[in-house]
């Protein structure tokens, strides 16, 4: 039976949204999950923090290590990951999820802006990765897990929002390169991505005005992510997936449930729908 049962997950940015989801779906394995993530005090703006991620993690059947950590930072990440294999024995998948958006133009995007997006998206995922090899080395399935999309040089991705499209095209682009570096160890590399808009406290910062009815619930990349993880690592590899296929895959043909509010015209995601991120209103 498949199965995250005793699985140890490093998540970054797991305190609230897709991350969380991921995190409370693999608790109900009796996984060990380490939250890894910034919000160690309630933030004024956004909801959650590593403590209470980390008790429903333990409410809901799993082992929790809840862990401030700030993907920039080298040498916290080093200490982290070395935490988390003292407590748990080991860290068998690593999922990248943490990461940071801007949808502005080049004029309107500081350079302060763009460095962060950089230093979370495309360092931050490199770093933590890196720095989890040892270990994943050691596992029976080791897996790599990005949240990014599937790579395009598609110009109308790029032209809205240069910087952010940059940083998460890198993420995806670690992926691409880490597939072929570890194949031969049978350490899987990923990514996974939203078909429709996810409702996330994120998505509220955009600042955009974004019906509840066009987004589904972060339950849908859950179940996905669930499904890749627990594939065999050398025969689930080097892919881009999409979660709504994944789970078609899985045999999944009733999507209903995923949805804020049944019956809405969804919208789908960024580099997913319309290129530019125009989304138009629209089942997917």
């Amino acid at each position: 039976m498949r199965s995250l049962h005793a699985k140890t997950l490093f998540i970054t940015g797991a305190s609230r949204g897709i991350g969380k989801a991921i995190a409370l779906r693999a608790a109900h394995d009796g996984a060990n999950v380490v939250v890894a993530a910034k919000t160690d005090q309630p933030h004024p703006r956004l909801p959650g923090t590593i403590h209470a991620t980390a008790a429903e993690i333990e409410a809901a059947g799993g082992r929790a290590l809840p862990l401030c950590v700030d993907v920039r930072d080298e040498e916290a990440v080093g200490v982290a990951v070395t935490r988390a294999a003292e407590t748990f024995g080991g860290i068998d998948i690593v999922v990248n999820n943490a990461s940071a958006i801007s949808l502005t133009d080049t004029p309107a995007t500081a350079l302060k802006r763009y460095d962060l997006m950089m230093d979370i998206n495309v360092r931050g995922t490199f770093a933590v990765t890196r720095a989890c090899l040892p270990w994943l080395r050691r596992a029976d399935n080791p897996h790599i897990l990005t949240l990014s999309p599937p790579p395009s040089l598609d110009s109308a991705w790029y032209g809205p929002h240069v910087a952010y499209t940059l940083s998460k095209m890198g993420m995806s682009l670690c992926v691409l390169g880490w597939a072929e570096e570890f194949r031969e160890e049978g350490i899987a590399a990923n990514a996974l991505w939203p078909c429709t808009l996810i409702a996330t406290a994120a998505l509220g910062m955009v600042g955009e005005a974004i019906p509840p009815g066009a987004c589904r619930t972060p339950a849908i990349v859950a179940e996905a992510a669930w499904a890749i993880l627990t594939r065999p690592a050398r025969s689930c590899t080097g892919t881009f997936f999409l979660d709504e296929a994944v789970l078609r895959e899985e045999g999944v043909d009733d999507f209903t449930p995923y949805a804020v509010e049944p019956g809405g015209r969804l919208w789908p995601d960024l580099f997913v729908g319309t290129p530019g991120g125009k989304a138009k209103a629209g089942s997917v």
